[in-house]
């Protein structure tokens, strides 16, 4: 089910005097009641979302402050035109008289938004009036996503329970908790969250690693997606190693070439010892420095070529004179 904010009739109610010093404070110059176009918005909820995810109602009120004066844009969009209008208010409310999935009283975020009437916005308006526009997505930052199963935060300690499967009566999800940061919310076609929308990454490497890294897991469990993404990053590291192993023996090779040039005293034994205990690193300093002492070099000098006069008095071999 997808929920749509509640737009004010798309803007035909004149904004209050309350309601237009609120949008005052985030702009540079004050604005009339006439200039702009004021709508509301339910960001996030208590719900359980497509990913198996949800904020809880702590998390809400912590976000409510967060998103105050952040910004609308477009599909998440990073390009300043996209941007559509600015959070001046938001709000935790709690519906006691509905209840989510889970039996506790159904509680969102609304947030109240204003953009200038401007030529460029009319259409958008006129589509946020026609209910077009109404899914929203937010982009945000927690510190915990906690386990519904066994309460354990998947970030710092991945448990072996699955999101979306049911382990006795109990339906696998993870609660965002702890919120740090909103980064803005954005219009877009389908949303994350089934009432609204929230983004979310997934770090795969981030999870196995902290996964292997834990002495007391039992086990590492992926989705189909999980695994697939795992097998391409495997491919993408094979062939990475391929060309490294590449690298490597032509380092080795010209290392040998070079050191037998310096050291011609050396044994064919010794150098290819130094050079299997040196790192990929060692090897390329060795090999610069050997090219650079060859260019350094002292050229050889013909036994009968002038020799510049060193102030020292010359010797008169002059018996040997013809």
């Amino acid at each position: 089910m997808q929920k749509s904010f509640d737009a004010n009739a798309a803007g035909t109610e004149v904004p209050s005097d309350e309601t237009m010093a609120l949008i005052n404070r985030f702009t540079q110059k004050e604005l009339g009641k006439d200039e702009v176009f004021v709508f509301s918005a339910v960001l996030c909820d208590n719900e359980i979302d497509r990913d198996f995810e949800r904020f809880s109602a702590e998390s809400l009120k912590a976000l409510a402050p967060l998103f105050l004066g952040k910004t609308a844009i477009k599909n998440h969009s990073m390009n300043a035109d996209d941007q559509s209008a600015r959070t001046f208010k938001t709000e935790v409310i709690c519906d006691e008289t509905r209840k989510n999935s889970l039996g506790e009283p159904y509680t969102y975020l609304k947030a109240y938004c204003y953009m200038p009437r401007l030529p460029k916005n009319e259409e958008l308006i006129a589509e946020i009036g026609a209910g077009i526009k109404k899914e929203v997505s937010v982009s945000c930052a927690v510190q915990k996503a906690v386990c519904s199963v066994c309460g354990k935060d998947e970030r710092q300690e991945p448990c072996q329970h699955r999101r979306g499967r049911i382990y006795g009566d109990t339906l696998c999800h993870f609660s965002l908790e702890e919120p740090t940061d909103a980064y803005e919310w954005s219009f877009v076609a389908v949303p994350a969250q089934k009432n609204a929308g929230v983004t979310k990454s997934f770090s795969l490497e981030k999870v196995l690693e902290k996964a292997v890294k834990t002495e007391k897991a039992e086990g590492i469990y992926l989705t189909k997606a999980e695994a697939g993404k795992l097998q391409k990053e495997f491919a993408a590291l094979k062939a990475k190693a391929a060309d490294g192993e590449r690298y490597l023996a032509v380092l080795r090779e010209t290392f040998l070439k070079e050191s037998a040039k310096a050291f011609p005293t050396f044994s064919e034994e010794m150098r290819q010892a130094i050079c299997r205990d040196l790192s990929t690193e060692e090897l390329q300093t060795a090999c610069e420095a050997f090219k650079e002492a060859r260019k350094t070099a002292q050229i050889p000098v013909p036994l009968l070529a002038a020799r510049k006069n060193t102030g020292e008095k010359a010797v008169q071999n002059t018996a040997f004179k013809f």
